[in-house]
């Protein structure tokens, strides 16, 4: 749907910032802003490149100049080594560091209010998990006691997620609209990654915080074009229907594909001499870390080269297959392998085989 709407866009006119009822001009975000406010209960939304200028940006325009606090635990470096600090910092905010990695309280955040704090913020650590002894304040809690200060309270959930996970026996992944019921006044989260869209930086919440975003600077250079907008548009209207979005979005739809079901596949695709064995599959890209997920996967022992030879034919064949060794063999997961590429992925297993 995603692939069609954005043909379609790129092919002809669009009506990219032009108000159809009146003739006028319009808003380019009025594309989606309806769809984001209906799917995550949010008075207002805002679309920018990626998430890590949805921080930028918001934390330019609501506490520029002021102090932001945020734990120490959530002090998080992002792929490309962007930090969270570095990108605090270039927004022109100060940064105040509360608790420890491990461990931050309620009453870290409480003492380090002072008359320059503008925000209290929470960062989800996607790219990582800690585990043990730990703890960290709820989003419930935050929010409370900076509305207690008259301060903001702002969320980057990183990978963000419009459904609940655990619905598809996954780990619990927190959603927008979890953070938005819990009292945050703007959340920012990524188009793509788990919510399986176009890259871009989402940015939901109360209405006069993304009046004053929209009026930033920041928003003109960190704006994006008509084709992320058609692919994001058509990826949230999909989310309209759970079923649907979970049948139709490839990255939901890996997600949760049955195990049983991805090796009567593998067994199909398999010929005499591959064996297929149980696999573990891990989602990336700063999504559920830790995590693994069942999965089926061939496994080529060749007799002739190494593993280390077939792996380099698959990638760099005609189509190109990135596959990963494990014990000497190399693995194709079904998981990533959709049901229309496997007449692919066995024509370029052939001739990576027999030298081609």
């Amino acid at each position: 749907a995603a692939s069609r709407q954005i043909a379609q866009v790129a092919g002809c006119y669009s009506t990219l910032e032009v108000d159809v009822a009146t003739g006028s001009r319009g808003s380019r975000y009025a594309h989606v802003t309806e769809l984001l406010c209906e799917l995550t209960g949010a008075e207002d939304a805002l679309v920018v490149n990626n998430n890590a200028g949805a921080v930028l940006l918001t934390l330019a325009a609501l506490t520029g100049g002021s102090e932001v606090v945020v734990s120490r635990g959530q002090l998080v470096e992002i792929g490309g080594s962007f930090r969270i600090p570095e990108v605090m910092e270039q927004s022109g905010c100060r940064l105040v560091e509360v608790g420890t990695t491990n461990k931050t309280h309620l009453f870290d955040y409480e003492r380090a209010i002072g008359p320059d704090t503008a925000a209290l913020l929470k960062v989800h650590t996607s790219n990582y998990r800690l585990i043990g002894f730990t703890a960290e304040v709820a989003g419930a809690e935050l929010a409370s006691l900076a509305h207690q200060h008259d301060l903001l309270a702002i969320e980057d959930l990183g990978s963000g997620v419009l459904i609940d996970l655990r619905r598809h026996e996954l780990m619990h992944e927190p959603t927008v609209q979890e953070s938005l019921a819990a009292g945050m006044d703007v959340v920012t989260f990524s188009g793509d990654k788990l919510l399986g869209g176009p890259q871009a930086g989402i940015i939901v919440g109360r209405r006069d915080c993304i009046a004053r975003l929209r009026l930033h600077p920041l928003t003109r250079a960190l704006r994006i074009d008509k084709l992320t907008l058609a692919g994001l548009e058509a990826t949230l209207r999909l989310y309209l229907d759970e079923e649907t979005a979970v049948r139709e979005i490839p990255t939901l739809r890996m997600l949760t594909i049955p195990a049983e079901e991805l090796e009567v596949r593998a067994r199909a695709l398999a010929a005499a001499d591959i064996n297929v064995v149980a696999s573990l599959a891990q989602v990336g890209g700063g999504s559920l870390p830790g995590y693994d997920i069942a999965s089926a996967a061939l496994a080529i022992e060749p007799r002739d080269i190494s593993a280390d030879e077939l792996e380099r034919r698959l990638r760099l064949g005609e189509t190109a297959v990135f596959a990963r060794i494990y014990r000497d063999q190399v693995l194709l997961d079904l998981r990533t392998i959709q049901p229309n590429e496997e007449a692919l992925v066995r024509d370029a297993l052939c001739q990576a085989l027999i030298g081609r």
